[in-house]
């Protein structure tokens, strides 16, 4: 008995290839670009979560909980220690992360139409997801050398600003990507950037200088002394004049976009930073004033990495400078499109 179009419509495999099609999976284990998109998305987000977690094991005073790397006390898991745990957990969560960089960067040569831009910038994920594992071991033998945390911090920055990057290329199409129109807003945007990398340099010096140096009480821990005993009111000082920079420059570039209001999206961005770096301001007063709780060190941090990520997406926002030829400035090419 012969079987009709109409049923073998409606076999097993019919039926989750239509449920793959609808996910965003094409025949032959292609993405779609919106998926794709998603996927980017969510590396992005996991590789936020993991600055907060590992800010949490240094604010705990975890950061010597497991003292040996990659294994725990000798062992494959922790031992039931407060501590231990801790820091044992943020090690997973890290493992957890870098199966979503994996995946950024796999999946984006599987993407179709298939552009180059995302796929060098979804290989930079894993990549610098394996450096923080060796960096964070090399920070755990090195007993919580304070150049070994900082280093640590810059990286995980260094890391958002490539994911940042990629999610927002891998929102837009390449004929999509927005265009600065006026050189002068492009570049203010920009010169946010490197002051606000020196207001987060400046941020993990103090971190350094203070009280919460990683380990347990009682364990030596080398924190950064330049200026003796007055070494950490110094940093802190240098950094809220570093960051008072960055805030007068912010809200200076948003009162000069609301005059053009053809640079609406521009200025949303660079309004969503100032309101984060309001908040940040408030809260480092906070905890200066009510001298340097645990838990309000970690609201900082946090919102430290927000705010990073609201200065990359402000550049993003400000688009790519024209060109005196044609053309825009940027990656030359997004790369050929590629079939299934």
């Amino acid at each position: 008995m012969s079987s009709s179009p109409h049923a073998l419509a409606e076999t097993p495999t019919a039926g989750w290839r239509a449920r793959l099609r609808a996910a965003g999976l094409q025949p032959g284990l292609t993405v779609s670009p919106a998926l794709y998109a998603r996927i980017a998305f969510l590396a992005l987000v996991m590789l936020t979560l993991i600055v907060m977690t590992g800010a949490a094991v240094r604010l705990t005073g975890s950061g010597l909980g497991c003292p040996d790397w990659p294994k725990c006390y000798g062992r494959a898991y922790p031992p039931l220690e407060t501590h231990a745990l801790i820091e044992f957990g943020n090690r997973a969560i890290t493992g957890l992360v870098g199966l979503a960089a994996v995946a950024a960067a796999l999946l984006a040569w599987r993407r179709r139409p298939y552009r180059r831009d995302l796929a060098l910038l979804g290989a930079l994920l894993p990549l610098g997801v394996m450096g923080q594992a060796v960096l964070g071991g090399f920070t755990v033998r090195g007993n919580l050398d304070y150049g070994f945390v900082m280093a640590h911090f810059a990286l995980s920055m260094l890391i958002l600003v490539a994911a940042a990057t990629l999610a927002w290329r891998a929102r837009h199409e390449p004929e999509t990507l927005p265009v600065g129109d006026d050189r002068r807003a492009v570049w203010a945007a920009r010169a946010l950037l490197p002051v606000g990398a020196l207001t987060v340099f400046a941020g993990t010096a103090a971190t350094a200088a203070g009280p919460h140096a990683g380990g347990k009480p009682g364990q030596h821990i080398n924190r950064l002394d330049v200026r003796g005993h007055g070494t950490l009111d110094w940093v802190i000082h240098q950094h809220g004049v570093v960051a008072s920079v960055l805030g007068a420059g912010a809200v200076g570039l948003w009162l000069w976009l609301r005059r053009r209001p053809e640079r609406r999206p521009l200025r949303r961005a660079v309004g969503a930073l100032c309101g984060l770096l309001v908040l940040q301001g408030a809260v480092g007063g906070l905890q200066y004033a009510t001298h340097l709780p645990a838990e309000i060190v970690w609201v900082h941090v946090a919102l430290a990495a927000l705010t990073w990520l609201a200065l990359v997406l402000t550049a993003a926002a400000a688009g790519r400078l024209p060109r005196a030829g044609g053309g825009v400035d940027g990656f030359a090419s997004p790369g050929g499109h590629a079939s299934a």
